[in-house]
């Protein structure tokens, strides 16, 4: 069902106090200063700072990752699993989750208006600089999806792949918990993030990534571009590039827990098990094709080699 709009919730004393201490810090000198630690090399700190952020996230799941022996708290949050944690739904209709997430909003787009949460609207246009691009999910569908800090940190190709370009919007690190989108409006459009269109040779539909960048490491790593996105960053705001994907490849990553928002044109429809909770795991389904139409997803012809080279 379509949430409409409302007053804003009110938020409860603990709610309050963990928005206090996660947004109203300095949060780019926080996020820069967490960026810093985080890289340094020092396994006893290293496991110190482990031991301790066990005490707040109980999810954890370290056991999933190749080796538990890690050189810098960075290596920690961009650790990899093993391969065959995470199999990929191949259906050429299905469209598949990039990264393991916790569903927030979700739905179909109402016009260019959606729900970061309920009783707070935004819409394409605050969120994608590029009003052709924006205009393509007009009554599309969305999916919010939140990734923890002690989740999977990778991102992975949804659907066979190119990607051209990527428009970097900088902006700021508020927190992206369920907490700071009920109380801070547009949130995602005044955060730093990254538009990716994807193109996969079905012109009659649309997908287009938004990574969106969160406090502490506020940093988005792709592999086809030189340079991470983050707070330094001081290049071009269009960055050119020629990436061809497979379903499931990784394309980079966050170094810290933040939100992927999918969105989709109107032909797609959402996966049964899609909504606002629900845990999802990269390479399970998310999006479909359209069941009134005759011919399944077409995806390009990835026979060739990459044109851009992948640090994966």
């Amino acid at each position: 069902m379509r949430p409409e709009y409302k007053a804003k919730p009110r938020l409860t004393a603990g709610e309050q106090l963990n928005f206090l201490l996660t947004n109203r810090l300095p949060r780019r000198w926080l996020t820069l200063f967490v960026g810093w630690f985080s890289r340094l090399e020092s396994p006893t700190l290293t496991r110190i700072s482990i031991a301790v952020w066990q005490c707040f996230a109980d999810d954890l799941r370290l056991q999933d990752a190749p080796s538990h022996h890690f050189r810098s708290l960075q290596e920690c949050f961009t650790r990899r699993l093993k391969p065959e944690l995470r199999p990929v739904d191949n259906r050429s209709e299905v469209v598949t989750s990039p990264c393991d997430a916790i569903v927030g909003a979700c739905g179909r787009i109402d016009g260019s208006r959606l729900f970061q949460a309920k009783g707070f609207p935004y819409t394409l246009e605050d969120l994608i600089p590029d009003a052709e691009l924006a205009a393509r999910y007009r009554n599309g569908h969305f999916v919010t999806l939140r990734l923890k800090s002690s989740m999977y940190h990778r991102f992975h190709a949804p659907v066979n792949c190119r990607i051209r370009q990527v428009n970097y919007v900088s902006g700021d690190t508020w927190n992206v918990n369920p907490i700071a989108l009920k109380k801070v409006e547009k949130l995602f459009c005044k955060n730093e993030r990254a538009v990716l269109e994807l193109e996969f040779g079905c012109p009659e539909y649309s997908l287009t990534l938004v990574p969106v960048a969160a406090i502490l490491v506020a940093s988005m790593k792709f592999h086809f571009l030189e340079e991470p996105l983050d707070l330094r960053y001081r290049g071009s705001n269009l960055i050119r590039c020629d990436a061809t994907l497979k379903k499931g490849q990784e394309m980079g990553y966050f170094q810290h827990g933040s939100t992927i928002i999918v969105f989709a044109s109107e032909q797609y429809r959402l996966s049964p098990e899609i909504d606002e909770g629900h845990l999802v795991k990269v390479g399970e389904a998310l999006l479909s094709g359209h069941p009134l139409l005759d011919q399944p997803l077409q995806t390009p012809d990835l026979s060739e080699e990459p044109t851009a080279t992948l640090d994966v």
